[in-house]
């Protein structure tokens, strides 16, 4: 199966190791570095999302109205608008775009994050409302007919939509998590289930929970599995490492300075999210793991979302993501810390070693037999 990347749609420069140079929004920025993504290997970019930051709807529009072939991932948390809403802002931003539109569904793992917005739900209640959430975003896709819905969290009548997506019979839903009850709800309805980079046998066992849960809820088939990572590359190795303890000079710096970026996730104590408290009792466990995982990023920012690192040169990184790939990963998500130059020299240096040999590996098996693929992912 051919292996993706996505890249970040960041509106600024800011990163955890050094802060912006302009506005939250800097439009030719912004513009600038998804180019970039597209020009070097990149399938899609994520429109992330947060209580203050711009709007990644708009930013996203203006990205897909100007670039031919990258595909968009665009991050949403249900708490900020009502269903009927969000599924025609979707479907508009899917006819811009020409069909390259893919939802990432939030839930939310931080009560004060949460509340920044109004949203007064308990982390379980939040996941119900999200899976109700999105099978209403699906249906209103997919239904020429006009319906009522009574729910526990959303209630109309007699609605239907008069916009609907390029994609047929609907854009893919992403979802992401690492409690039982995300694994529950991102089994059940999503397409892409998405995982912050871990070591291989910790993935492995998360991989296994989401097919559980897909099986759980009568699906026949099983979301695709995203994992994602923070590389950290240079021309040799002993650089590469030289390069990584720079970087964590950087965010810890930052951090004592008080600066917001690092401590976005939660600023308050210890995270209330699972796959944070996975992270830091990862890096409490050790620096080092597997052919490249390096946890001090993680650690630096108290485990604060997408933040373990690959460190090495072009190859080793690689051939850390091929050893994901092999455990049935089939989408990589990759920023560095620099977010412009990091992408390209990615996009140069990595990208085209993982689809060659993505290719001689899928060529191998398809060789061996028609269902070698299938038992092997």
């Amino acid at each position: 199966m051919p292996v993706e990347f996505l890249g970040i749609a960041a509106t600024n420069d800011g990163s955890e190791t050094g802060s912006r140079s302009g506005a939250a929004f800097d439009k030719e920025y912004t513009l600038r570095l998804a180019r970039a993504h597209e020009d070097h290997g990149w399938d899609r970019v994520l429109f992330a999302y947060g209580s203050g930051s711009p709007d990644p709807a708009p930013a996203a529009a203006y990205i897909a109205s100007r670039l031919d072939r990258l595909q968009i991932l665009l991050a949403h948390r249900p708490n900020v608008s009502y269903p009927t809403y969000a599924a025609k802002t979707f479907a508009t931003l899917d006819r811009i775009s020409d069909g390259r539109l893919t939802v990432h569904f939030i839930t939310g793992g931080n009560d004060h994050e949460q509340r920044r917005e109004g949203d007064t739900l308990t982390k379980d209640e939040r996941y119900a409302r999200t899976r109700e959430y999105i099978r209403i975003v699906k249906k209103i896709w997919t239904t020429r007919e006009p319906f009522d819905h009574e729910g526990e969290h959303y209630r109309f009548h007699d609605f239907v939509s008069d916009v609907f997506p390029v994609q047929q019979p609907r854009p893919d839903v992403s979802f992401g998590g690492s409690s039982p009850a995300a694994y529950a709800a991102g089994g059940a309805e999503a397409d892409i289930y998405c995982l912050w980079g871990e070591p291989l046998e910790r993935t492995a066992e998360q991989i296994a929970a989401v097919k559980a849960a897909a099986a759980a809820a009568g699906r026949t088939d099983v979301p695709r599995i995203q994992v994602a990572f923070r590389p950290i590359i240079a021309p040799t190795e002993e650089l590469a490492w030289e390069k990584a303890h720079r970087t964590v000079d950087a965010i810890r710096a930052r951090k004592e300075r008080g600066e917001a970026t690092t401590v976005r996730h939660h600023r308050r104590g210890a995270p209330e999210n699972t796959g944070s408290q996975r992270l830091l009792s990862i890096a409490e466990a050790g620096e080092r793991y597997d052919r490249a995982l390096w946890t001090p990023t993680a650690a630096a920012t108290g485990g604060a979302g997408n933040s373990n690192a690959l460190v090495g040169t072009p190859e080793t990184v690689a051939q850390a993501l091929l050893d994901y790939y092999d455990l049935g990963v089939d989408i990589l998500s990759a920023r560095g810390y620099d977010l412009l130059d990091d992408a390209i020299d990615f996009g140069r240096y990595v990208i085209p070693i993982v689809r060659e040999e993505v290719a001689k590996r899928d060529a191998e098996r398809a060789a061996r037999g028609p269902q070698t693929l299938a038992a092997v992912r």
